[in-house]
């Protein structure tokens, strides 16, 4: 097992109940909020990268002026207005993707955007996808986490019950759950709908942008 800068991780904690599409089909905040602490895994052929989720941000409605789904559906944002539990998964900037869930019932367009997680398994790998050598630098961003755990466009639109890219159950019993203004928008700042694990490692720095 891997050991992290927060303990030991649970040797059946990959083998907890998967999170089904219908934890994904409700309010995107609370959904937001309690996919703290989940644990998300990415499998490559043999390996299973995995972390623990300690950051998010939710992009609710057509009205949400933050949001890609704000004023219409368009070609690069029609999966936010599809079904809830699948994958969103966009380029940035030129330089990384994001990975987004996304919620709510279909046709109302939201998701909630993972903004850093946790490292727990296939540490070395994800160091090897990153080029990074410190733990701490690996997930700490959206970009980070997308390129450690090799995510990119392939993967738009996957479900997140697939062999490839699924989530479970989280192993921790209580957390203690911080929120503010998103992170890296020009739009919609006032918004406290960004969720994280206080005092966690991994939880990404307020500078730099994440949309």
């Amino acid at each position: 097992m891997q050991i992290t800068n927060t303990g030991k991780i649970r040797s059946a904690t990959l083998a907890n109940p998967r999170i089904s599409a219908e934890f994904f089909n409700r309010p995107t905040l609370r959904v937001a909020r309690e996919l703290l602490g989940t644990i998300l895994v990415r499998r490559i052929n043999r390996y299973k990268l995995s972390g623990r989720i300690v950051e998010t941000e939710a992009y609710i409605g057509v009205d949400d002026p933050a949001s890609h789904a704000f004023g219409k559906m368009t070609r690069r944002n029609k999966l936010m207005f599809g079904p809830p539990g699948h994958a969103y998964i966009y380029f940035i900037y030129g330089n990384h993707y994001c990975l987004n869930f996304v919620t709510e019932s279909e046709g109302y367009p939201a998701a909630v955007l993972i903004r850093a997680f946790e490292p727990l398994t296939g540490i070395k790998r994800m160091a090897k996808n990153r080029g990074e050598s410190l733990p701490g630098n690996l997930t700490n961003g959206p970009g980070k986490l997308c390129q450690a755990l090799r995510i990119d466009k392939k993967l738009n639109g996957t479900s997140l019950d697939s062999d490839q890219l699924y989530l479970v159950e989280s192993d921790q019993e209580k957390i203690e759950v911080g929120n503010s203004p998103r992170i890296g928008v020009s739009r919609g700042k006032n918004s406290k709908w960004r969720f994280f694990v206080k005092n966690n490692p991994y939880v990404s720095a307020f500078r730099g942008a994440s949309r």
